[in-house]
């Protein structure tokens, strides 16, 4: 994730494995928590980022989601497949 306030695309979580996005996702929510903290003790500079993080968690949830519904392979998924119909 970038820090500059920017989240992350949807084309950019479809390309990581099932792993990296529990990773991402893990992150996310550890950020998350230590924005929540920030705020509630009066620390936290940028409120935007509140939402950003939050819309990340979001959207590395329907990339998992659409994962387990066959609606998108994961990337070593689709090279199992490559390798099955050369």
């Amino acid at each position: 994730m970038s820090k500059t306030g920017g989240g992350v695309a949807a084309s950019e979580l479809r390309e990581l494995t099932s792993e990296e996005l529990v990773l991402r996702l893990k992150e996310s929510k550890e950020e998350l928590f230590n924005l929540r903290f920030q705020m509630a003790t009066g620390q936290l500079d940028n409120n935007r980022r509140l939402r950003t993080v939050r819309t990340d968690i979001a959207r590395i949830y329907t990339v998992m989601r659409e994962r387990e519904l066959g609606l998108s392979l994961s990337p070593d998924e689709v090279d199992t497949e490559e390798d099955a119909t050369v």
